[in-house]
């Protein structure tokens, strides 16, 4: 995923510009790309109900659910943190939902150049399922 993963990282390094996070001031962007090869990027959201925030996997996430996709098959998140950041545990039972297998690459990123890979079966391996 070299080539894909510099343009899920531009995408998310795009969308995290767009965060709104007045409360935390973590910045987080993220993107996504699905079965079909399209990218969807999303920005996490805060409230001041702390409760109602959105993060930026789940927006990149729904984005592509909203657009009719239901398979994502790469994640890549970006932030400007001291260490890359990597997805909280709602984002990561989300995307079990929708990843197309448990060995989907996740590239997590800051912008001072620092990056780890990993697959969601690494990062989440004991995922809530209904099955």
């Amino acid at each position: 995923m070299a080539e894909d993963e510099q343009l899920l990282l531009a995408a998310a390094e795009l969308a995290r510009e767009q965060a709104y996070a007045p409360y935390s001031k973590y910045a987080v962007g993220a993107a996504v790309v699905s079965a079909a090869g399209k990218m969807y990027a999303g920005c996490n959201v805060e409230n001041a109900s702390y409760g109602l925030t959105m993060c930026a996997e789940r927006t990149a996430i729904f984005m592509a659910v909203a657009a009719g996709e239901r398979i994502i098959q790469g994640l890549a998140v970006v932030t400007d943190a001291k260490e890359p950041g990597m997805p909280c545990g709602a984002c990561r039972q989300v995307l079990h939902e929708f990843a197309a297998s448990a060995d989907i690459p996740i590239v997590v990123a800051n912008t001072h150049g620092e990056r780890t890979s990993v697959t969601l079966a690494e990062l989440f391996p004991h995922p809530f399922t209904l099955h």
